[in-house]
């Protein structure tokens, strides 16, 4: 999401950074490899479901997140039909998914 840092190489270093803390965080598909956007699929288990956040910008212009799924989680079905219809319209897509029962945000953008 950096302006400056290619797409593959920043998530590659997020997901080092995550993996090294014991939460899993994998590609679930590659994107567009300098500058493709980024789906981040939060996998918090069967019990509370699954968030699904995109990468958008504040007014300002700045990186942030928001709830492409809603304000609750979803089942995870309705994430990757989600997931789906995202691609369609933007084949060039990273999806990333973290299983967290926490629901914890990896990256460092405000989630709006």
């Amino acid at each position: 999401m950096s302006d400056r840092l290619e797409t593959a190489f920043w998530l590659k270093a997020h997901i080092k950074m995550w993996n090294d803390r014991g939460i899993q965080m994998l590609v679930v598909k590659r994107g567009e490899p300098t500058a493709g956007a980024v789906l981040v699929k939060i996998n918090r288990g069967p019990a509370i479901g699954v968030t699904v956040l995109s990468q958008t910008r504040t007014p300002e212009g700045k990186p942030a997140w928001m709830r492409g799924t809603g304000e609750e989680p979803v089942t995870e079905a309705d994430a990757d039909a989600y997931i789906a219809r995202q691609l369609k319209y933007d084949p060039d897509l990273w999806v990333v998914e973290i299983e967290d029962e926490a629901g914890r945000h990896p990256f460092e953008e405000p989630v709006l």
